[in-house]
């Protein structure tokens, strides 16, 4: 059962906007490669923010994503694409419906 999730923000530096959203489109692959991130959406919010909710059966798994390949990737161009940090926050599933036609 999904319980634990994680919603983040990021806000591209101007003129960056398609690297970012190049480089979320591109994280698929490194998500799925996660065996312990079954649910992950890359979103785009406005023009210049994007965003990325995940969602996971555990604690452990939450934590383990942080340190997978996804994220590292996105710590090392964060910098080079990025206004500011990733805003990471950590939430919590009420409840969720999954049914895809």
């Amino acid at each position: 059962m999904i319980k634990h999730a994680f919603f983040v923000r990021l806000e591209a530096k101007p003129g960056k906007e398609q690297a970012v959203a190049d480089f979320l489109a591109a994280g698929l692959e490194m998500t799925n490669r996660e065996t312990t991130t079954p649910i992950w959406f890359a979103l785009k919010l406005s023009p210049t923010t994007f965003g990325v909710f995940d969602a996971f059966a555990s604690e452990e798994d939450r934590e383990a994503h942080l340190h997978g390949s996804m994220a590292g990737a996105l710590m090392a161009h964060a910098d080079e694409m990025l206004a500011s940090p990733p805003s990471i926050e950590p939430i919590d599933v009420l409840a969720m419906k999954n049914q895809v036609p």
